[in-house]
Parts: structure tokens; sequence; C-alpha cells
């Protein structure tokens, strides 16, 4: 009696055809292995109850053997099943990930491979405690868990262990195909998330943004329409970037931004000022494109978008032949909240709306930022109407 694994696929027969032969094979969903034979001429499966790929294979050579029974494989898995950390990752990847954009799949990937890293792909998902997290915090501050030997800021640990807690939040709400729970509760729940005290979130000034636009054109045309929409707009580069002529509507004066370029996934339609108007109608000239051809094109590929690289390379440029002194984190989002900076004066429901963010929480906490002149020029009020009352 031999077992054959088959190239290309991942199966395991063990016994001869038309007597006693048996397949395992996993789930091409779950993962969780079946196993199939015959009886009677009928071809029945069941289900093995885990992914343990040595051990099913046993079972295979077994019940070929008749030392086991088809028919009661899995019965005696009574017990919950207890995941590791890289089996989960695997179901996780497969099933929510590839639903996500594509910068969050890159990221997705890239913080599972950090958690393997440090805690090992045979680690059991259930087991993570406090100390585990306590760990993770400390080794990430000292480059020690990363693929790198860098240390990296208590924002980028809080995104790291975020997506761990909701890999877990989700893994405890769903259940294989026996109906039990990829893991009884998420180990790590509650526990408190590192906290930058002092984010520092640059606004670019008027000033800068002046001085960039004077410069726009020696960088390229693109640099331009995208500088000005960032400006006129307040949204993501990345948004911008990944525009198309279909979301662009110059009669009605208005652009569709699609959800699967914003971060929220939030579709929404904005007007646009006389100022974007005019530069579209430029950009229009520079690429008379139409349908789902690219606002902003690639130089070397007209059919795709401008990358996420050069757009960075060409503020580097920008900034460089603007003369402007160099300022860590003023680059792309700056404009942003200068955009929620400016319109602070508006009803923060609209403000919302017109930059694409889905929550007024969001906004005030990392986009707004009142400056000395508007500080000074509310204790102003304040005093005259004061005085006004004695």
């Amino acid at each position: 009696m031999m077992g054959n694994t088959k190239h290309g696929q991942r199966t395991y027969s063990a016994g001869e055809w038309g007597r006693n032969r048996v397949r395992v094979f996993p789930d091409p969903r779950t993962g969780i292995i079946q196993v199939e034979w015959r009886e009677n001429g009928r071809r029945l499966t069941r289900s093995l109850g885990h992914r343990d790929w040595d051990r099913a294979k046993r079972q295979a050579d077994e019940m070929a053997a008749g030392l086991a029974e088809p028919a009661s494989a899995g019965a005696a898995e009574v017990k919950p099943q207890t995941l590791t950390l890289e089996e989960l990752f695997d179901i996780y990847g497969e099933e929510v990930t590839p639903t996500k954009s594509r910068r969050s799949r890159n990221h997705d990937r890239a913080t599972m491979r950090t958690f393997l890293r440090f805690f090992g792909r045979h680690r059991k998902a259930g087991t993570l405690s406090q100390r585990d997290w306590d760990r993770f915090i400390r080794a990430r501050r000292a480059g020690e868990a990363g693929g790198s030997r860098r240390s990296v800021s208590d924002r980028t640990i809080e995104s790291d262990l975020r997506f761990l807690l909701a890999v877990l939040n989700w893994a405890a709400k769903s259940r294989d195909e026996e109906g039990r729970l990829l893991v009884q509760s998420n180990p790590l729940r509650g526990l408190k998330l590192p906290k930058e005290k002092n984010p520092r979130r640059v606004v670019l000034t008027h000033a800068e943004y002046e001085a960039l636009l004077r410069v726009a054109g020696e960088v390229d045309w693109r640099f331009r329409v995208a500088l000005v929409l960032a400006h006129e707009t307040g949204h993501r580069i990345g948004a911008i970037r990944k525009l198309q002529w279909s979301d662009i509507d110059l009669d009605d004066r208005t652009i569709r931004w699609r959800g699967e370029n914003e971060k929220t996934g939030y579709e929404h339609r904005t007007p646009v000022t006389a100022k974007a108007r005019t530069t579209l109608e430029q950009a229009r000239r520079h690429n008379p494109g139409i349908g789902d051809a690219p606002l902003l094109p690639a130089p070397k590929d007209p059919s795709a978008c401008m990358s996420r690289s050069l757009a960075r390379d060409w503020w580097r440029k920008a900034e460089t032949l603007a003369e402007l002194e160099p300022k860590r984190l003023r680059g792309w989002h700056s404009l942003r909240r200068k955009f929620a900076s400016d319109l602070m004066d508006l009803p923060l429901k609209v403000l919302c709306e017109l930059g694409g963010w889905k929550t007024a929480q969001t906004v005030l906490q990392c986009y707004q930022r009142a400056d000395e002149d508007r500080l000074r020029k509310a204790l102003e009020e304040y005093r005259e109407v004061g005085s006004g009352s004695n």
C-alpha cells in the first residue's frame, strides 16, 4: 500500500483503486482537511476536523489498511480548534485581505510577517497574553521586532497591534465548517494600545504652497495638477493620482471620488472650485483622455496612473526648486491638514463631506490646527463681547 502526493494540488491518496482507495485534501476555503472514500459505489466525503497534513496522511494510511473506519473520521474531534498564528493568518489572508485596497493588502502581509517573525509560526493564537503584548511593544520600539533593525514610533506600533486585534476579533466571530469558532475569544481584547504623546502633524503654510506652485510647472504638468487639486479639494494624493476622466464632470463642476481609492472606502462626490476647474481644463489639453483613461498618467505608460513614488519624488524636487528649508514630514498630507485648518469656520459636517472624512472626530484630532492669527482674532472678539456687556 503506497501513498502518493499529486503535484500542483495538495492531495494524498492511499490504498488501491476500486478496492480501498482513501484520499485526503484540504478544503480550499478553510484549509480544514477532508477525507474521501467510496462505499457501495458512492463517493463519500467527511471532514477530519484539523489542518495537520502529516496527521491526515497517517489517518489515510490507517483507513486504507482497515485500521480505522472512514465513516468515523473526525468523530473524536470534539475539542475546539487551536490555530497557530500562521494558520490563522493564512485563513485571514485568503478570506479577508483580498477584499481590501492594494495598499491595505500589502500592509496586511507585511504586518503578518512581522508578527510571525516575533512570535513564531507555531505559536497558538489563543495563548497570546498581556506579557506578549508588552514584549512586542518593547521590542518594536527598540527595532528588534521588524524586518530591519530600526526603531519605530508608537503610532506604527499602534497600527501593528490594531491589525492583530482585528484579526483576532474576526476569528472570534468566524466558524469552520464544523461550526467551531476559529478562536474561542480574543485573548488580547481590552489591552491598552500605545499612543504617541506628541504626534507631529505638519500643516503646509500658505507661503510654502505658493512657493511650490510657482515652480510646479518646472517639475511636470501632472505635478502642478495634483498640487492644485490637493489644495483645492483636501483629498489624499493616493485618491488624486488615481482619478480617471470618467470621474471628472467639468460641466457640472464635480469630482467623483471612488471608494476603492479612498483609505476609508467612502465613495462620494464633491464640487470643485474655479481654480480647480481651470487646472482640470489645462490637464485636458495636456492629456485629452476619455472614459477610464487616467487623469494623471504615468510618463512611460499612458494607460497607468501616476505612481505613489513618482508623486513623492516630484514633491521633493519642487521643494528643492522652491528653495524651501527642509522640514521633516512636510509632504502631500500636509496639504490635507492645510485644507482642514483653512476651512475651520465651516460646520464640521460640511467640511467632512468636502474632504472625504467619515467622522468629525478624525478631523478634530488629526487635521485641524488653529494658527496664532486665528487664536488672536478669537481672543480679541471675546474681549470685545466682554467689554460690550459691562
